[in-house]
């Protein structure tokens, strides 16, 4: 009788099951004259959405850890409005598997602590993620609280500041991060929630195939309020597609889908205020010359306390 020999593949390369938290963000880095609105709030209209660029140096991290680790899985989760599900299209051109848009008039609003809950709440309905990776802050507010809030709220381990997630093995990450001073090198058990650096590796470019398997991808409620005329007929829509390929129907979740307590969700769960947004714009129209004596040093930070540049 053969000596029964026990398969330890599955220690030694684990399939992960990675959500990358992601968010179209109205792009700051084009702000222009119609950039805010009379009542002192961003104006998104006048702005181009895009992927948060660092939820992109997420994105790659995870598709890297998914061709190590094979049948891995890689989902995007992005809240926002029905037209959000164009993040998701993007993850899915560089290679992710599927995703899932938290769309509701009642996550309207909201901010990181709502934010945090609604995605939190979101990944327990997927259940048994091993990874969850996002950008360190959203360039839309800067914030870099929403990553180890989802940590706080569902009880993992969370490294912050990460560069790169060198390998998972044997149930932990090891990640190099970086810090004042310098780099350093942690391991963390799994499940952990990571957040990542824009110094990090940029992300892959779209797959030509990928584009053309996903393009038609969409939430249901992105689908009716943009209908795609057909080139089966004027009038026509693609809606024969999505019965023929059903992984072109996006994941579209509400508060009620993910169990939210609509109390926490939204501006109802936000206790973060926006008092007033203002807009500075620096003129060169003169200029002075000063000694580095304390009376002229004095002087100047008085002038810039009167004209609210400081203080």
């Amino acid at each position: 009788m053969q000596p029964q020999i026990e398969d330890f593949t599955h220690y030694l390369i684990m399939a992960l099951k990675i959500v990358v938290l992601a968010k179209q963000v109205p792009d700051t880095r084009n702000v222009g004259k119609d950039a805010m609105t009379a009542e002192g709030t961003v104006n998104r209209a006048a702005l181009p959405a895009i992927f948060n660029p660092e939820d992109l140096n997420a994105l790659e991290q995870a598709l890297r850890l998914k061709e190590q680790h094979p049948g891995s899985t890689v989902g995007i989760l992005t809240m926002g409005p029905p037209r959000a599900g164009e993040i998701i299209r993007q993850g899915l051109y560089r290679g992710a598997d599927t995703g899932w848009l938290l769309t509701d008039r009642l996550f309207a609003g909201a901010d990181t602590l709502a934010t945090s809950y609604a995605l939190a709440t979101a990944i327990k309905k997927i259940g048994d993620v091993d990874i969850v990776i996002g950008g360190r802050q959203a360039i839309d507010g800067d914030t870099a609280q929403v990553g180890p809030q989802v940590a706080q709220k569902l009880g993992l381990n969370q490294v912050t500041y990460a560069e790169e997630v060198l390998s998972v093995n044997d149930g932990k990450a090891t990640i190099k991060r970086v810090i004042d001073g310098g780099v350093e090198t942690v391991e963390a058990p799994l499940p952990v929630v990571i957040t990542v650096n824009g110094s990090a590796a940029p992300c892959r470019p779209q797959n030509a195939k990928l584009v053309m398997k996903y393009k038609r991808a969409t939430c249901p409620m992105e689908r009716s309020l943009t209908p795609d005329p057909s080139p089966k007929g004027e009038g026509s829509d693609y809606s024969y597609l999505y019965e023929e390929r059903p992984y072109l129907t996006l994941n579209q979740w509400s508060v009620a889908d993910v169990d939210g307590d609509v109390n926490q969700c939204g501006l109802a769960g936000s206790p973060t205020k926006v008092k007033a947004i203002k807009n500075i714009v620096f003129q060169a129209k003169e200029s002075k010359t000063l000694t580095g004596s304390d009376a002229d040093i004095n002087s100047l930070i008085q002038e810039l306390l009167n004209e609210k540049i400081i203080g």
